[in-house]
């Protein structure tokens, strides 16, 4: 399983890395083997500013949609264009071209309190 060491990560299995004055969010690489085989991915958010933990949409496998929350509070910039016709990527790319949403962080200082990737692996391997 794939663990970077550029990404802080929640306890709900999202990710995200901060890039400048904007951040990428996405889903864990365990998270998406649990899931399975990824068929569609749901951001209504778009343009929209959320707090943290909130939920700004959805991720659909075959037999069930789980929500995703944001790791922290920000406006929601862009939905991964490539995810509407390959939401697979999610599956096959996680932490790369399977990005969910890019955001502007409204505090990074939040990101303090989200997981290094040792500390995501213990919570995991539990």
């Amino acid at each position: 399983m794939n663990f970077p060491t550029n990404v802080k990560y929640t306890s709900e299995h999202e990710w995200i890395r901060l890039e400048g004055e904007e951040a990428f969010v996405g889903i864990t690489d365990y998270a998406q083997k649990q899931l399975g085989d990824i068929v569609f991915v749901d951001v209504p958010t778009e343009g929209e500013t959320l707090e943290k933990g909130e939920t700004f949409g959805s991720i659909e496998v075959v037999k069930t949609v789980s929500d995703l929350f944001l790791p922290i509070g920000g406006e929601i910039l862009e939905v991964n264009p490539e995810l509407e016709e390959h939401p697979e990527l999610v599956n096959q790319d996680p932490y790369g071209k399977g990005w969910i949403i890019r955001i502007k962080p409204t505090d990074t200082a939040e990101m303090d309190e989200l997981m290094d990737a040792d500390s995501y692996r213990q919570t995991i391997n539990e």
